[in-house]
């Protein structure tokens, strides 16, 4: 009886140890307002004159980053329309729309890699954004923080202007 006992508490213990892993393979994450923010859909394409954007989309909720170029490097926002982030949610009950706008520098986008042969981007971000509009004085602003991009696919067919 003994035997038995000792074969089916090892067979527990075996089975009680596994561990499931979760890859975020590619990735666009945040802290949005100090508050954990993934895009469930995200991707990356060229702009109106060699910018690229990174989108990273949750239900009514989209988060639009723009660089002056694919590049690696840090990207200013703030300094100019070149390089911004928008963050917006359409909503109708709840619209609202954010950008960083060319007040000065106040948030900004690196870009870690650009991979050509695989079609991806990675690298980071962080912002405050200013409410578009000007009436709504219990959001004047929005901040992400700790954001991440992560081989988010590059589309390389689509050229359009969302900015």
């Amino acid at each position: 009886m003994k035997k038995y006992f000792y074969l089916i508490s090892f067979v527990l213990l075996l089975t009680s140890c596994t561990e499931d892993v979760k890859f975020n393979n590619p990735a666009f994450q945040s802290l949005k307002d100090n508050v954990f923010w993934r895009a469930n859909a995200y991707k990356a394409y060229s702009g109106d004159g060699g910018t690229m954007i990174i989108e990273g989309s949750l239900g009514y909720e989209k988060v639009l980053l723009q660089t002056a170029s694919p590049m690696k490097g840090t990207y200013l926002l703030g300094v100019n329309d070149a390089s911004k982030a928008i963050y917006s949610n359409t909503f109708p009950a709840q619209f609202v729309a954010f950008s960083t706008g060319t007040k000065g520098v106040d948030g900004q986008i690196v870009i870690t890699e650009y991979n050509l042969e695989n079609k991806t981007i990675s690298g980071t971000f962080k912002f405050n954004a200013i409410n578009e509009n000007i009436n709504d004085t219990e959001n004047p602003k929005i901040t992400f923080t700790e954001g991440v991009f992560y081989k988010v696919p590059i589309q390389f067919s689509e050229i359009t202007n969302h900015l």
